[in-house]
């Protein structure tokens, strides 16, 4: 993003390696720039549970960690290229699934992958977006209902490579749309940003929508 586009609108930096974020927020025509991680910083330590904790408090917990990390990584890259990082909102989400109260992660691997599969095979289960915005957050939770997998279909799935890096080990934008039978809530949520919960937070900041 050059530096004349930056100053002709509102625009924010997107502290997520999530291609669906992006394309959502171009979907809402929210001009971002990304603020990724440096090498020596430990991401995936953030998003370590909590005994207790529920999946509501967890993912907003570990939203806000993010977003507050990528503040100090924007303070720093300021102090050392202050032309390059010029200050803007930062904005960070992070999705997690929920089954009961038991919360389903990213998938460590195949198997994983296809226990987490099997254990939504047939069932309603949650899912929670929490979004941070200077500061300032929102919580979007979504029941997903699914029909029985068949242990091929998860085999299938598991090959294709969907689920790896993604919460609950699935995307509903991709094959495992044609197992949900009901949903309640925010596509765009379940998908790694609500739409309305960001808006909102952006309307204050300068964005029209």
């Amino acid at each position: 993003m050059s530096n004349d586009t930056q100053s002709a609108r509102p625009w924010l930096y997107l502290a997520s390696q999530s291609p669906r974020r992006r394309q959502l927020l171009d979907q809402l025509g929210v001009a971002h720039r990304l603020l990724l991680p440096d090498a020596d910083e430990d991401a995936e330590a953030l998003e370590a549970e909590r005994a207790g904790e529920s999946p509501e408090d967890y993912v907003q917990r570990v939203t806000q960690a993010k977003w507050q990390a990528a503040q100090q990584r924007l303070r720093r890259r300021s102090v050392a290229e202050p032309d390059a990082w010029p200050h803007a909102p930062i904005l960070c989400a992070d999705t997690t699934v929920a089954l009961g109260e038991h919360i389903l992660g990213k998938p460590a691997d195949a198997a994983h992958a296809a226990e987490m599969l099997s254990r939504l095979s047939g069932q309603a289960h949650r899912v929670l977006t929490a979004v941070v915005v200077d500061g300032h957050a929102r919580l979007s939770v979504s029941h997903v209902q699914w029909r029985a997998l068949s242990t091929d279909e998860i085999d299938r799935y598991v090959v294709s490579g969907e689920p790896m890096g993604k919460a609950g080990a699935y995307a509903i934008q991709g094959r495992s749309g044609a197992w949900t039978q009901h949903i309640d809530g925010s596509y765009s949520g379940i998908m790694g940003l609500p739409l309305f919960e960001t808006a909102e937070l952006l309307k204050p900041l300068g964005w029209h929508f």
